[in-house]
């Protein structure tokens, strides 16, 4: 079986915003389970002051729903923590990246300058998620393209190829995430963008939000920019996607209900 399963690995709503997904994939094939982000983690919903800190906890508006988290709709579809052999993360904020410790044994791809990124003091970051001790493996350098993106190869399965796609900006190494399967190419942007209308309307106002999170917001519209001019081609065989817009989540999918 070679499927992509998308998933929501959690809830953020800080009102007056609108609620915000965690919206992760799951890779499945022959061989492995493959996890593209993690979302808000066990370990999260336990002791979240100590691993977010409760500014980024109010900021955000993080809910510790233990239904939503990566490990337990995996378990509840009989896989467990040990099956996932791979993590790909777009960048390190403590809502993609929360889910790590709940599975201590995958590999953790991740681009370079984000590493670097993580341990030199940015504030962004709580290294209590990483307590742990997550097995990174660093991605340096575009070795091909994809769409006309520079991409770095991160995971070679038998049926998919997983390339990291620099859009860097809102943190020093946020990376997108293409899964490429035969002419077929599904383009996870992680945080490019925050809602999908940011594709059309390059004033929306969740760019206030977007200018104010980035290390680098130059760069960061710059990488929005590239998004922008990749879905005006119209690649035939393109899907794409972000983490928060919650109308990109299958329809199907449980929602977050606002009391």
């Amino acid at each position: 079986m070679n499927q992509i399963h998308h998933m929501n690995f959690g809830w953020l709503h800080a009102p007056p915003f609108p609620p915000a997904s965690c919206h992760g994939l799951v890779v499945q094939t022959d061989l492995s389970l493959i996890l593209v982000d993690t979302g808000i983690g066990m370990h999260d919903i336990a002791n979240p002051e100590e691993r977010i800190g409760i500014e980024a906890i109010q900021a955000a508006g993080f809910q510790f729903l233990p239904q939503f988290t990566a490990i337990r709709q995996l378990e509840s579809l009989g896989f467990s923590a040990d099956d996932v052999s791979d993590i790909v993360l777009t960048h390190c904020d403590p809502d993609h990246v929360g889910g790590l410790a709940d599975f201590p044994k995958a590999r953790v791809h991740v681009s370079a300058e984000e590493k670097q990124n993580i341990y030199s003091g940015n504030p962004r970051y709580n290294l209590a998620q990483f307590s742990h001790g997550p097995h990174w493996v660093e991605h340096a350098l575009n070795d091909s393209e994809t769409c006309g993106l520079p991409t770095r190869s991160a995971v070679a399965d038998s049926r998919f190829e997983i390339r990291l796609v620099p859009l860097f900006g809102l943190t020093h190494g946020h990376c997108g995430v293409a899964l490429i399967r035969e002419d077929e190419v599904f383009l996870h942007v992680g945080d490019a963008y925050y809602l999908r209308d940011e594709l059309v309307y390059p004033e929306h106002p969740v760019g206030q939000l977007a200018t104010l999170r980035a290390d680098d917001n130059q760069i960061r519209i710059a990488s929005l920019e590239a998004v922008r001019r990749l879905v005006s081609v119209g690649h035939p065989n393109l899907s794409y996607f972000g983490y928060h817009d919650v109308t990109e989540l299958p329809p199907n999918m449980e929602r977050y209900v606002v009391e």
